[in-house]
């Protein structure tokens, strides 16, 4: 009976407790729950990777419709610029006829008021050139009254 003898035993006994505390079925049924416990794992990260690419196809649906929302809202106000420009042109255009017509009226009115300036100072030119001539001619004759008379009458007329 050598060292060997009772190694053997004690391995023997090793194994019948082993045995009869049924290591090996607890053994398996924890080696079972692991891998249960990892496909549950594997499952939910499938699951999750599923979910993650429809959340990804959902934010590139949002994200092409807002490039879409948001090339309308360019078209639409580069529309409205066009319009805006347009109408300030017509305004503009508008404005100017109306600045060049109270130009020209005024200019028609200043030469009405200079020709009739001109008229009036023909007029008292010619009626004091007239009552001169007429003054020397009968300065000698009683009808300086009746020459004064007549000149107010030419110059009320003509005026």
């Amino acid at each position: 009976m050598d060292n060997t003898f009772w190694a053997l035993i004690g391995l023997i006994i090793f194994f019948a407790i082993v045995a009869y505390f049924k290591v090996p079925g607890m053994i398996n049924k924890a080696l079972d729950a692991r891998s249960a416990r990892i496909r549950r794992e594997l499952d939910e990260a499938r699951a999750l990777k599923e979910e993650a690419k429809q959340q990804l196809a959902e934010y590139q649906r949002r994200r092409r419709e807002a490039e879409v929302e948001a090339k309308d809202i360019v078209a639409g106000a580069e529309r409205e610029a066009a319009a805006l420009l347009q109408d300030a042109k017509a305004k503009s255009e508008e404005y100017v006829a109306r600045r060049t017509a109270m130009a020209e009226q005024k200019i028609a009115q200043a030469e009405n008021d200079a020709i009739a300036a001109v008229r009036s100072s023909a007029v008292d030119i010619a009626v004091a050139a007239a009552a001169k001539i007429l003054g020397e001619r009968n300065a000698s004759d009683g009808n300086a009254g009746l020459i004064d008379q007549s000149i107010g009458e030419v110059r009320s007329r003509l005026n």
